[in-house]
């Protein structure tokens, strides 16, 4: 799944003036919904393990790749071939 954070997204002000970086909480919110997507609603989610390598800058095209099925998922997310972010997502169960 590819996603495109917009320059103009509410969570950007302030993060960081001058020279914003789209905040990892939303990166992440973009693999939940990668998850969601393929697997439909889940209740309980937890990410164990999460690691930032590089920040994502507005109007850049990231790609999320998924591993696993449920409930524990491991993701990527891609800039090219630049690592952005990492980890693991496990759920409880569906919704």
């Amino acid at each position: 799944m590819e996603f495109r954070i917009a320059a103009d997204h509410p969570s950007l002000p302030g993060h960081f003036p001058g020279r914003p970086v789209v905040p990892g909480v939303v990166v992440l919110d973009r693999v939940l919904d990668a998850i969601e997507t393929g697997h439909g609603p889940l209740n309980g989610l937890r990410l164990p393990q999460v690691k930032f390598a590089q920040p994502l800058l507005p109007e850049q095209t990231a790609r999320i790749e998924l591993d696993g099925a449920a409930p524990r998922w491991r993701f990527r997310v891609l800039r090219g071939d630049t690592l952005l972010a990492s980890g693991e997502v496990v759920a409880d169960a569906p919704a």
